[in-house]
Order: C-alpha cells, then sequence, then structure tokens
C-alpha cells in the first residue's frame, strides 16, 4: 500500500443499546491488532474474503490476528456469487474446522463478501461474532455500517438475509488505493445519495469536492467516508430495522435493483445502478411537481461528474421495469413504495404518487436510451 500523510484517526458509535459497536476510521489500520482483538472474545476467527482482495491484504489480516486459531475463506469476485450455493462454502469451511459458537467471522472486502459473512455470522449456531473491514469505497460508507447481510435470488436482489450488527468496523482508507475507477465511482453513487436524502450542506461540498474525490486525495475522501458514515449512523440508530426514516436510504434502489436483477448480476455494478436509479427518482420527483428543473440537473450533473452513468441500460423497457420493481422488498400491500425528492436534502417514503408519472419517466428513459 502507499504511503502519504498521516491522516487523523476517527471513531464513530453506532448507538444501539447493548448492541451498540465502534465503526474505526484511519489510514493504515487494517493490518493492527489493538483494533480486532479488544473486539473478539474467543480464540477462533474465520477471515472471510474473495479472490481478488485476498492476494492484496489477507496476509497483513492474518497477521494482525496471530494468537488465535485462525482460517480463511476465500470466494468468488462478483454480484453473480451472492448466492446461498457459494455462501454455504462460509458453513463448510467453519464446520471442518469445528468452530464453535463462540467463534469470531470477519469479513474482509466488498459489499458482496460484507453482506454474505455477516449473513453466515447471523445463522451460523444462530449467531456467532462479526467484525467488518470493508475495503471498496461502497462498503465502507454503505453496506458495512447498519447490519443489513443476504444473499440474492435469481428473481430479487437481496431478497434472503437478516439484520445482524458486526462488533465493530475498520475503515482502512489505504484500501482504496488498490480500488479501480469503475468501483471508486461505484462508491460515489452512495456517497451522493446521502446528500440527496437528508444533508443538503453535504450535498453542495460534493459539488465543490469531487475533482478532489475521483482524484483520489486521501484527505477529501477520509473526510467524505465520515460525513457519509455520520449520516448513515444517525438514520440506524433511530431506526435498526427500516420501520421508517431508515428507508431513506434506499434512494434510487428500487429502480436501481430492477436493473441489476434484469442485466443480471455482476453486468452493473450496484452504485452504477443506483446512480442511475436516482436520477430516475429526481426525474419522477419532477414530474410530481416535488422539485424543479435546476434540481434535477444539478443531481445529474454531480452523478455525471462522479463518472457514472445518467441512464438505464436500454435492454429494459417499462414492462419488464415494473414486473421487477413489483417484488422489490418495498413493496407493501402491492404497491410500489418509492424514495422520491422534495427538494435537495429533503426526501421522503411514499406510494402516495401519481403512477401515470412513473410510467412516463419510465418511458421518457427508454426513448432517451433509444434515440
Amino acid at each position: 500500500m502507499s504511503t502519504g500523510p498521516k491522516l487523523e484517526e476517527r471513531t464513530l458509535q453506532v448507538d444501539l443499546g447493548d448492541r451498540s459497536y465502534p465503526i474505526y476510521i484511519g489510514s493504515g489500520i487494517l493490518d493492527r491488532p489493538e483494533y480486532y482483538r479488544r473486539h473478539i472474545p474467543a480464540r477462533q476467527v474465520m477471515v472471510v474474503t474473495n479472490e481478488t482482495v485476498a492476494p492484496l491484504y489477507l496476509d497483513p489480516v492474518l497477521q494482525a490476528l496471530q494468537g488465535f486459531q485462525t482460517a480463511s475463506v476465500v470466494l468468488p469476485d462478483g454480484e453473480q456469487h451472492k448466492t446461498l450455493s457459494v455462501w454455504n462454502r462460509i458453513f463448510d469451511e467453519l464446520l471442518n474446522r469445528r468452530f464453535n459458537r463462540q467463534c469470531c467471522l470477519v469479513a474482509l472486502g466488498g459489499g458482496v463478501v460484507g453482506d454474505m459473512a455477516g449473513f453466515a455470522a447471523a445463522c451460523y449456531q444462530r449467531g456467532v461474532h462479526l467484525i467488518q473491514v470493508p475495503t471498496t469505497l461502497l462498503a465502507q460508507v454503505d453496506s458495512s455500517v447498519g447490519g443489513k447481510t443476504g444473499v440474492n435470488h435469481a428473481d430479487g436482489k437481496n431478497m434472503i438475509g437478516a439484520f445482524y450488527q458486526p462488533r465493530c468496523v475498520i475503515i482502512d482508507i489505504r484500501t482504496l488505493d488498490t480500488l479501480d475507477d469503475r468501483q471508486l465511482a461505484a462508491g460515489m453513487a452512495e456517497v451522493i445519495k446521502y446528500g440527496l436524502i437528508n444533508d443538503p450542506v453535504f450535498f453542495e461540498w460534493l459539488e465543490s469536492s469531487m475533482e478532489r474525490l475521483v482524484g483520489r486525495d486521501r484527505a477529501t475522501l477520509s473526510e467524505a467516508i465520515e460525513w457519509s458514515c455520520r449520516d448513515k449512523v444517525a438514520l440506524v440508530a433511530a431506526d435498526e430495522r427500516e420501520a421508517g426514516s431508515r428507508a431513506l436510504l434506499n434512494l434510487g434502489h428500487t429502480f436501481g435493483h430492477a436493473i441489476e436483477t434484469g442485466l443480471g448480476y455482476g453486468e452493473w455494478l450496484h452504485g452504477e445502478a443506483v446512480a442511475a436509479g436516482m436520477c430516475m427518482a429526481a426525474d419522477l420527483s419532477r414530474r410530481l411537481g416535488w422539485i424543479g428543473e435546476a434540481d434535477l440537473t444539478r443531481v445529474r450533473a454531480l452523478i455525471e461528474r462522479a463518472g457514472l452513468p445518467l441512464d438505464p441500460p436500454a435492454t429494459l423497457g417499462r414492462e419488464r421495469f415494473l414486473e421487477l420493481m413489483s417484488v422489490d422488498k418495498k413493496v407493501l400491500e402491492d404497491q410500489i413504495r418509492l424514495v422520491l425528492l422534495k427538494g435537495i436534502g429533503n426526501s421522503l417514503v411514499t406510494q402516495d404518487f401519481d403512477q401515470a408519472a412513473l410510467i412516463n419517466t419510465l418511458d421518457e428513459y427508454g426513448r432517451e436510451q433509444n434515440r
């Protein structure tokens, strides 16, 4: 990993009563034993990672865990492998190694690894300890925090899973040095989301900082990660299981999950699909008269500057979109619920919108792609 100016280490707290836990943010902390040891109550530790991350970071993490009984399982990389059959390999390794119900799983990787290892921790012997060590921007600002875990089904993304909180989250900014540009941009979609849903000051900061972010300025990235985590922590602490305000975090996701499922998992990255989904949500909000043309332009401009797609793929037409959106987890009593905008930094979850406007958005984006 490359060296650079020393960044101040920060700790955020996810306040969930007796299940509260810290988020550590720093540079060069992934291989520091003290961040792990204080959260591992017994001897057995299984590191779950993938074929891309293992050559880069598995050995330093295992070195930090010296003195424990350690093992590792290396999964194939990619959203298309986020399946029950691949997930079962974690249990095979745990059982082969005779790991007990006091063991700890360490999720070392991006969102797919974190979701699968977290779901395995929730299920193995009815629940074992978990530490999240996210190595992608998307995982650092979103999926590693808040306890959502799961796997995909052919008919819907993340339809099989559980809420299960880790004992801590260890975010090492240096892992972004080895992240390719496409993955970095995908993570930026989730960063932009926080500004849109409830933090207009953050959105304005992103507008002034995007070139430094995509240019990988470490201090700017660190600030964006901490800001994003603070916004998410506040929503998770208020609504752990998404009964209310936490659902705002799904801005763009109902459209985005339809894109991912419709194309086949792995064709588009999650953040790319969410980016196009946020543009569609903003367009629908404009059609409803909830935001103006200027706000829609700001949303699209920032997403474009992050290097993300503005439009869904041409192969998904209106009927296919509606079919896929109808099996999303956020559907309630057969009605599609969406996160929509009342302004930059002002959002709501609603099923009370003109369905004709949704049809017009789907048709318009289809026409844009086919011109």
